[in-house]
């Protein structure tokens, strides 16, 4: 009989088959033999074990100290969140956007008072006092400084960088035509009432409409920060609530099942907990009273004294512009009647200072503010009698009594007087407005201080505290 060869590895089946892989008697990755329960998943075990810890209670106790730990951690990391927002955004408010406000304003201040000083200057011809030409050229360059600032603290390619880059273009123009002015006015040329008023039209036409943009989006950035710094942060409330509701059913619950008063961790988290809720609505109320006053008595006042100052400045420009131009520039009324150009501007500049000055004396709250604002309408009055007189003689032909009564020396009691006293007290009502701002503001912000850090850090605290509560349940199972 022929020798059988010899077979390495495990002896075939007797069909034939191939011998399986696997030391199980089957494949590798063989689907389960007909009949046979599907593989459960790792997530369906997982909650069958979860579930079986449930039903005893070091599982329950080890739940409830997860649950409890997650909802302070959370409360914690949501008032750092939403207070480090409404922080930035009350800081944005006192060192950034309103500063920039100001500045806007300043631009446009510096630019209307150096064509008013251009205009006076004019008017005097030959006599014009160094006084007033260093008034322009100082008027010149605060604007020039204040654009600067404004385009540092601007975003690149936004409206305002671009009007800003159109004032910079606008403000060489402006100032050749007011030398040309004055060099043909030193001749006694004619042309050079023409060139001023040329320089006035591109003032007021193309300047100050872009500064007013500009003061206007500063605002704009302004009333937005203050939206987002004073909503009250009702999420991290809520979440307080909640973490201070659980702990206080986890306390009840540990009571009612082993008699304890009192379990330290858990009275821990609670007070932490209480210490953080109680902070966050505190310290957001005191900041919010300090933000909304710094805008009712600060901003308010503020927006509304720029905007009487620059009445004055554009009616002291339009009463300078009427005796230069002596007639040449009129406008027709709906009556069809025919009225000199800048003494009817002048009429409702006049009107425009009347009522920003009454508002002004209305938001002043104390006698710093109101007192500033009682002279400026004094001023106010008087300047519109004498306007009247300087007009009446220029009526009737007296041209020199007239120029003495707008920008004559004292003894002749000028209206320029009484618009430098306008000026100046307007400015002495600013810069009391500017510090009450300042002082609420910084109130509203330092009432901030080391929230969003401390809450933080209680909560973490907070966390642990109601971890080894529930820890030192667990010791009384092993």
């Amino acid at each position: 009989m022929p020798a059988v060869p010899a077979q390495s590895g495990p002896p075939r089946p007797p069909d034939g088959s191939p011998v399986p892989q696997s030391g199980f008697g089957a494949p590798r990755n063989a689907p389960p033999a007909p009949g046979a329960a599907p593989r459960r998943t790792a997530w369906a075990e997982g909650a069958d074990r979860l579930r079986a810890a449930a039903t005893t209670e070091p599982g329950r106790l080890r739940i409830i100290g997860a649950v409890l730990a997650l909802l302070v951690v959370a409360f914690g990391a949501v008032t750092a969140w939403q207070m480090t927002e409404r922080s930035a955004a009350a800081d944005n408010v006192l060192h950034s956007s309103q500063p920039l406000s100001a500045s806007a304003a300043d631009i446009y201040r510096s630019l209307a008072d150096a064509n008013t000083t251009a205009s006076s200057g004019f008017l005097a011809g030959g006599q014009e006092t160094q006084d007033t030409r260093d008034r322009y050229e100082r008027d010149i360059r605060t604007a020039a400084a204040k654009l600067i600032t404004a385009a540092n603290s601007s975003e690149p390619g936004s409206s305002s960088a671009r009007t800003i880059s159109q004032l910079n273009e606008l403000l060489p123009e402006y100032k050749g035509l007011i030398e040309r002015a004055r060099a043909n006015n030193r001749q006694g040329y004619p042309l050079g009432g023409a060139y001023l008023r040329y320089a006035n039209e591109k003032m007021q036409h193309e300047m100050l409409p872009k500064a007013k943009q500009l003061y206007d989006r500063e605002n704009q950035r302004l009333s937005a920060d203050y939206a987002d710094a004073k909503p009250y942060p009702w999420a991290a409330i809520a979440l307080g609530l909640v973490a201070l509701g659980a702990l206080a059913w986890a306390q009840r619950r540990n009571y009612r099942r082993t008699n304890r008063v009192l379990n330290q961790g858990m009275a821990s988290a609670t007070a932490a907990s209480v210490v953080v809720l109680l902070w966050l609505v505190v310290g957001h109320s005191v900041a919010r009273a300090g933000l909304s006053e710094s805008y009712d008595h600060g901003v308010r006042s503020l927006n509304v004294l720029h905007q009487a100052q620059i009445a004055s400045l554009k009616a002291r420009g339009n009463e300078n512009l009427t005796l230069v131009s002596r007639g040449a520039e009129t406008k027709t009324l709906a009556d069809k009647t025919s009225v000199d150009l800048y003494d009817y501007d002048f009429g409702q500049d006049m009107k425009a200072l009347t009522r920003r000055l009454a508002e002004a004396a209305d938001l002043a709250d104390d006698r710093s503010g109101t007192e500033p604002v009682q002279t400026a309408t004094s001023n106010m009055e008087e300047w519109k009698r004498r306007h009247g007189d300087a007009r009446e003689a220029d009526n009737l032909g007296k041209y020199q009594l007239a120029l003495d009564r707008v920008i004559g020396t004292a003894d002749k009691k000028p209206t320029g007087q009484c618009f430098d006293g306008v000026d100046q007290n307007l400015g002495i009502a600013l810069t009391h407005e500017e510090s009450e701002f300042q002082r609420a503001a910084s109130d509203g912000l330092g009432a901030m201080t080391g929230l969003p850090a401390g809450a933080a850090v209680l909560a973490v605290l907070a966390a642990a505290g109601a971890v080894l509560g529930i820890g030192r349940r667990l010791s009384e199972y092993r």
